[in-house]
């Protein structure tokens, strides 16, 4: 019994092609990985009284305060805008590295029948 491919699916070649396409996918894809990885962000909360410097693989690599922020009367503020300041910086490495990976795998569409496959 012979598979019916779809017009433009048949052929060990296409098989071949897609097989391919995708190695150079996942090559393209671990060498941005790499990329994103060594990638840094400048993040600030509370106006400019916390600045802190986080790497692509969301490790904080500095964290400078304001002296004129530190109340030791009201460490709630202090620790409020430190908490926006991380999850900020979180939030950047998370929504770069969706975006510059979607460049790649949005060319999924390039591989008919195959949606979602990475």
């Amino acid at each position: 019994m012979r598979a019916n491919y779809p017009k433009g699916m048949g052929g060990a070649g296409n098989m071949s092609a897609m097989l391919q396409q995708a190695q150079k996918m996942q090559e393209d894809m671990a060498a941005l990985q790499e990329d994103l990885d060594n990638r840094e962000y400048d993040i600030s909360a509370g106006g400019g009284a916390v600045s802190l410097k986080i790497s692509g693989k969301k490790q904080i690599l500095s964290l400078d305060i304001d002296p004129e922020i530190v109340d030791p009367d009201d460490i709630e503020t202090l620790s409020d805008i430190l908490i926006a300041a991380v999850n900020e910086a979180i939030k950047r490495v998370d929504d770069t590295n969706t975006a510059e990976m979607s460049k790649i795998t949005g060319a999924l569409g390039g591989m008919p029948g195959m949606p979602g496959l990475f």
